[in-house]
């Protein structure tokens, strides 16, 4: 099966319905492509913030961009799947998708998503610490900064990129 602009909706045994009627997710084997695709709202936010205030994202230059990042989380994440199926795990970690990243070619992503998940990790420690000690007053937890620390460091990471292009 393709979708109406001839990209080949069977992928790694699942069959994707394009035409948006009948059925849900998961019935006669078909992922609703609502259920496929990141949220276009999600994908507009974040264009928006690496842009400048007065730029604005088409209508065309989102769904364009939900598509290729939909694509590109499925295929990493497929990598990862079949890591974890090989050694008959059925969770995929984080661990696994640094793996996966790393064995696609994206080394630099994997090395930056390594750094975040092991800081990650020690402050999920630090604060289940806190909380069997009853150090933290309940709703006076710290908020992780991390996530946008990567953002920044991917993002400057494409920039140096697209500069050695030039």
């Amino acid at each position: 099966m393709t979708d109406k602009i001839g990209i080949d909706s069977y992928r790694e045994g699942h069959k994707y319905d394009f035409g948006g009627g009948g059925g849900g997710s998961g019935e006669d084997g078909f992922i609703k492509e609502q259920d496929r695709l990141l949220p276009i709202a999600n994908v507009g936010r974040i264009m928006k913030q690496i842009l400048p205030p007065n730029a604005k994202v088409s209508k065309e230059a989102k769904e364009t961009m939900q598509e290729c990042v939909s694509e590109f989380i499925s295929f990493v994440t497929g990598e990862a799947s079949d890591k974890c199926h090989r050694e008959k795990r059925k969770t995929v970690n984080g661990d696994d998708i640094c793996w996966a990243l790393a064995t696609l070619g994206f080394d630099n992503y994997a090395e930056q998503l390594k750094r975040y998940l092991q800081r990650y990790r020690e402050q999920e420690g630090e604060r289940a610490n806190q909380h069997s000690a009853g150090n933290v007053p309940e709703g006076k937890e710290e908020t992780s900064t991390y996530r946008g620390e990567l953002h920044s460091s991917l993002s400057l990471g494409r920039f140096e990129r697209c500069k050695s292009i030039w």
